[in-house]
């Protein structure tokens, strides 16, 4: 902040915020904590009003989330292809704050519906048990992931732990999955409303019994509908697009006040 020329934005961008608000409560001369006063805008990956208000708690003048949202010249519909044929898709690296969620949203429902199949990508399950019907097929390059979200009946997205917790933070895979038109499961999150309509543009699961209840009622002629009911959506609202309008908008008004103050 020393280096700061006078009439300068000051600001950060906290694309964990999650992460960084943990920190903060266990640390009262936590860097970042102890700099939030001098700042004038904090932006944050998600979070919602409970991470706003959590960064005005500490000091923070103001803090806006920026969300997540879909690049539509990367992700988009293209063909089915058989490598990645199943009625359920999880893309999905093994992580230790989400593995004990992906158990019971993925794992789970694949051993209650032993007739279905279920493909799993990402990478670190190797070592992992898991029901026969499941097909774990490692590291899914970017070049793969929308004939990956195309080609199972649904694909299913599993948050971590602490995005669960504070909601309001839809991870990138949604709107990549929304994106390229697949019909989507979510574990619940508070805020999901926010961003695609349950049970009209995504499918929402409160636990793993739910999954294995929309997945077995789930038709092919539903899941299409879901699936592009999805991507109108994230096309019309939630482009990068319009978020980089959005932020270069902030940051010009936020710089004026600064300007307008000094």
């Amino acid at each position: 902040m020393a280096h700061a020329r006078p009439g300068a934005l000051r600001s950060f961008w906290d694309v964990d915020a999650a992460a960084t608000l943990d920190e903060m409560r266990g640390h009262p001369a936590h860097p970042v904590r102890t700099a939030l006063p001098e700042l004038d805008l904090v932006l944050t990956y998600g979070g919602g009003q409970p991470v706003v208000s959590t960064y005005r708690e500490f000091g923070a003048a103001r803090c806006v989330p920026v969300y997540n949202a879909l690049d539509a010249d990367t992700h988009f519909p293209v063909a089915a292809d058989p490598r990645f044929a199943a009625d359920l898709g999880l893309l999905a690296n093994r992580l230790p704050d989400r593995e004990a969620r992906v158990e019971e949203f993925f794992l789970r429902p694949a051993a209650m519906l032993a007739d279905r199949s279920f493909l799993l990508g990402g990478n670190g399950w190797g070592d992992k048990p898991m029901p026969a019907n499941v097909t774990a097929v490692g590291h899914v390059g970017t070049g793969d992931h929308n004939a990956f979200n195309c080609t199972p009946r649904a694909v299913l997205n599993v948050a971590r732990d602490s995005m669960a917790q504070v909601g309001f933070s839809p991870a990138t895979r949604v709107f990549e999955a929304a994106g390229a038109g697949a019909c989507l499961i979510t574990d619940h999150w508070e805020g999901i409303e926010l961003f695609l309509e349950p049970d009209e543009e995504v499918l929402v699961a409160r636990d793993g019994k739910d999954v294995a209840e929309l997945l077995a009622g789930l038709t092919p002629e539903r899941a299409a509908e879901i699936g592009e009911a999805a991507r109108m959506r994230v096309l019309a609202e939630h482009s990068y697009t319009l978020r980089g309008a959005q932020v270069d908008a902030l940051l010009r008004a936020q710089l004026r006040q600064v300007r307008e103050a000094a």
